[in-house]
């Protein structure tokens, strides 16, 4: 895994709070490994525990969690249907954790209908229950799906 930390622009206020002036963004490549699926959790995690501790962004359980699975579930999917390279880019927003996932696959996920006997072939189900948006796009090669968790605890 390489790593592109961008947490720049953050400075004390007159009232002694921290200010971001540009939001932390934190963006990772993976070869393809089969341990990749595990450390983009871990990139995950640290980067959540990076903001709530040099930012003091809330983050609750929850959040901590749903970012945790809904990385895994998209770098999962790279991993199974897409050869070669991954980026996992991690993004701080005023009211949300923006989850971006690039891969070499052009062909766009779908959701499969409701299926309780069906084993396997639920996470793009699983990430569109807990994100707020799901955007996906085609590339000049692969395709790039965003998606946002919500910074606050509430209905999804």
């Amino acid at each position: 895994m390489r790593g592109v930390d961008g947490f720049h622009g953050v400075h004390d206020t007159a009232d002694s709070h921290r200010a971001v002036t540009r939001a932390p963004r934190r963006g990772a490549a993976f070869d393809g490994e089969p341990g990749m699926i595990a450390e983009a959790r871990r990139f995950a995690r640290d980067f959540l525990t990076q903001l709530q501790g040099e930012f003091g962004v809330p983050v609750s359980t929850r959040l901590l969690g749903d970012t945790q699975l809904v990385v895994s579930e998209l770098v999962t999917n790279a991993r199974k249907y897409a050869p070669g390279p991954c980026l996992l880019d991690l993004q701080l927003l005023p009211d949300a954790v923006e989850i971006t996932v690039w891969d070499s696959e052009s062909a766009l996920p779908i959701a499969r209908a409701a299926e309780p006997g069906r084993i396997g072939q639920h996470g793009i189900e699983i990430v569109l229950a807990l994100c707020e948006g799901f955007d996906v796009r085609r590339e000049p090669v692969g395709k790039r799906i965003k998606v946002r968790l919500a910074l606050a605890d509430g209905p999804h």
